[in-house]
């Protein structure tokens, strides 16, 4: 049986809104009353609120006000409408919410710009991301955000239909159903399309707003197929690199290197003998050929050699003494549990430092934007994570309000983080603005990597001390990374809060979002986590799983170790201390159970890891070796997870096998060094992603559970690094301190 949170909503906390002609708004209290809900209407649709449309021919559109990147959104939050709703998930259709407070995603905010929001009250932190349209996605939020409003959204109006199907039967709506689309009662039966008009005039009842109740016709728990795969099968899903405008041209760009860097030189008549070549535009930071295709514009952009002049250097050197250097210096306290001091006095301690490459996105999708200069106005087609954000961006590059520019939000092909950058928009919006005509900017896959947005690299000095019967007394984790959640506040939300978080964080501080991940998930009596602020020089990011994808390396290699030193095994190791956590002893004892963990003994070449994050649990084993031509190979990846209460399960495995394989891509490539302030990595070809061939056995366990829905999407990413770097111990005998392995 699926249990589902029952909501109080009373007449009072409604306002209603509209008539028959124009569909029917009704806005919670919990929505701020003076936002209005902009959703466009076709002929013959009814809006029943925010985020959700009813047409006279039966159709259920969905307004989703997260980005589609793969991870499922535009399934799994139709699914919880369609549920509550009671209808026909055939006649399900989705679209891209429009830019409006209603959509903000405070819970995303806090994770991105935790530091920054923890200036404001908490009690007005959800206010604050009304404000500002924080409309976000990334962090596994979606579903913890938005299902309750999406669950309420549809029992709201299935009170509608059934009050209107009951008017017109005279009858008690009380003792109406919904289910496949049709309002219930005894023998009759009508299809929602027919009813919605009619429903459009009617109020909601006072009291409580009762929820669908009983087993049979659920959605939620049901493994429905994806609303977004048959468009992306036929090929007529729209991308930003699909969008065709009339006259429209093309455009490649080329940007400068890593630091302080400003244009001084093209070889414009190269550029101007490629055939098909419209324009070159050049702008201080880079210079970008306009042409008939694309590929006459990026061969026009090679033929120029653009020349750049560049203050400060970025290489390997420099990054590794930037660590060290932090390293050494004082750190600011980011957790503190217990006494750490009295914990080590006199005592003697184990120690282990850990180091992790710079990683880059190298989604599938290279960044790419389209857009249109028209009677004052732009429009813009592009995937994007902050949608109103990107708009922002856009306005400023040409000095115009953000209401004269029209943003529309695409699927995008992978994502990880990289749209949350918006360099585009400002591009795509500076070149059609100059043009005067349509264009579509579109970086070329070198570019993608030139001019990443990588996951910082980090190093961590991790320091515990073991006592009597192989418990952990003290720990100690210090981690040298860049602010990376002050960087990101600056380039999203702008000047204004970059100007208050240098008055309100002094430079000692720490940042929470370069340290996340860091406290262990087990019953340790005293704990300290130490963020060592590091100044690389690098332009850092989002990148899917944050701190977490370096903070469960360093712990849980570490804690392999530490099981070596006390001389248990490392599946008993963990289980011991983890103290009253259930969910994560079972994760833990399910994938030993199903790998036929063998202790991880020499030889075994298996290890095991586990990690907690964004309300989930998981525990992976993993049985890895290094083969005859030094790489690694990863032979079985074995996994269980609890992630609270399922709307979708096959959303989820999906989910945790692309994890699972972006993690594997993490611990033996994804990765790039650095020389001259320049990537070394250009490509995929230099990425050592893994391939079909290189694909593990992987084996996925869903433990049932009735907890409130955790995050998903990221979940798998930190704990593959650790557990195969176990592995390696295990049939190796030496110790992988380093990410990428054998890098």
């Amino acid at each position: 049986m699926v249990s589902i949170p029952r909501p109080t909503i009373h007449r009072r906390q409604l306002l209603i809104g509209g008539g028959a002609g124009v569909g029917l708004v009704v806005a919670w209290g919990l929505w701020p009353r003076r936002y209005g809900v902009n959703l466009a209407v076709a002929e013959g649709e009814s809006v029943f609120g925010p985020y959700l449309k009813i047409g006279a021919d039966g159709q259920v559109t969905v307004a989703v006000p997260q980005s589609e990147h793969g991870q499922g959104v535009y399934t799994a939050l139709p699914q919880i409408v369609a549920d509550e709703l009671g209808a026909d998930w055939r006649t399900v259709a989705v679209e891209a919410a429009p830019i409006n407070p209603l959509y903000a995603n405070p819970l995303a905010a806090g994770i991105l710009f935790g530091d920054a929001l923890a200036l404001l009250p908490a009690s007005t932190r959800a206010a604050h991301a009304q404000r500002t349209v924080l409309m976000l996605t990334g962090g596994s939020t979606s579903i913890r955000q938005f299902e309750g409003a999406l669950r309420t959204a549809g029992a709201a109006a299935r009170v509608l239909l059934c009050k209107a199907a009951a008017r017109a039967w005279d009858g008690d709506w009380r003792s109406c159903g919904t289910a496949d689309g049709f309002v219930v009662m005894g023998d009759r039966r009508e299809r929602f399309g027919v009813l919605a008009e009619r429903a459009a005039a009617e109020s909601l009842p006072g009291g409580e707003l009762p929820l669908r109740m009983g087993d049979e016709k659920r959605l939620t728990g049901e493994s429905l197929p994806r609303t977004d795969a048959p468009a992306k099968v036929d090929g007529s899903a729209l991308f930003a690199a699909d969008i065709r405008r009339p006259g429209m041209v093309f455009a490649s760009i080329r940007q400068g290197p890593i630091g302080d860097t400003r244009l001084v030189g093209v070889d414009i008549p190269a550029a101007r003998a490629i055939p098909g070549i419209v324009a070159v535009i050049e702008n201080d930071g880079w210079v970008a050929a306009v042409g008939s295709t694309w590929w006459a514009a990026n061969r026009a952009v090679d033929a120029m050699a653009p020349r750049f002049e560049t203050h400060g250097l970025v290489d390997d050197r420099s990054i590794a003494a930037a660590l060290d250097d932090a390293l050494a210096g004082e750190g600011a306290r980011v957790h503190d549990a217990g006494d750490i001091v009295a914990a080590f006095a006199g005592a003697r301690t184990q120690t282990a430092t850990y180091r992790v490459g710079a990683a880059l996105h190298a989604a599938i999708e290279p960044t790419c934007a389209t857009a249109e200069w028209r009677d004052g106005r732009l429009t813009l087609w592009m995937p994007t994570q902050a949608p109103a954000l990107a708009r922002a961006v856009a306005a400023r590059a040409l000095g115009i309000g953000e209401d004269r520019v029209i943003l529309h939000p695409t699927i995008a092909g992978g994502s990880f983080g990289a749209n949350l950058d918006h360099r585009a928009a400002e591009q795509v919006a500076v070149l059609a603005r100059r043009l005067d005509r349509p264009v579509q900017l579109s970086w070329s896959r070198g570019e993608d990597c030139l001019a990443d947005r990588y996951r910082a690299p980090a190093a961590a000095r991790m320091t515990a001390r073991v006592g009597r019967g192989g418990t952990i007394t003290g720990w100690h984790a210090r981690i040298a990374a860049p602010r990376t959640g002050r960087d990101l506040a600056r380039r999203l939300l702008g000047d204004d809060i970059a100007a208050s978080l240098s008055m309100a964080l002094p430079g000692s501080r720490g940042d929470a979002l370069a340290t996340e991940g860091a406290v262990p998930a087990y019953g340790i009596p005293n704990v300290a986590v130490d963020h060592h602020p590091a100044e690389l020089g690098l332009p850092a990011g989002w990148w899917r799983s944050g701190a977490h994808s370096y903070a469960a390396f360093f712990t849980e290699c570490f804690l392999d170790e530490l099981a070596g030193f006390a001389g248990m095994e490392a599946h008993s190791f963990r289980i011991a201390m983890l103290g009253g956590d259930v969910r994560l002893a079972r994760c833990l004892s399910t994938v030993a159970t199903m790998g036929g963990w063998q202790g991880g003994v020499p030889g075994s070449a298996q290890g095991i890891a586990c990690h907690r994050m964004r309300g989930s649990a998981i525990a992976c084993m993993a049985e890895a070796h290094i083969g005859t031509d030094r790489r690694v190979k990863v032979d079985r990846l074995v996994v269980a997870v609890d992630c609270g209460r399922v709307i979708n399960p096959e959303l989820v495995r999906q989910q945790i096998e692309g994890g699972l394989i972006f993690g594997m891509a993490a611990a033996t490539g994804a990765s790039t060094g650095f020389d001259q302030n320049l990537p070394r990595v250009r490509g995929f070809a230099g990425l050592n992603l893994p391939r079909l061939a290189d694909t593990p056995e992987i084996m996925i366990e869903l433990i049932g559970s009735d907890a409130d829905p955790g995050g998903v999407s990221e979940l798998a990413v930190p704990v593959v690094a650790p557990a195969i770097a176990n592995a390696l111990h295990a049939a190796t005998g030496r110790r992988y301190r380093s990410l990428p392995l054998l890098g």
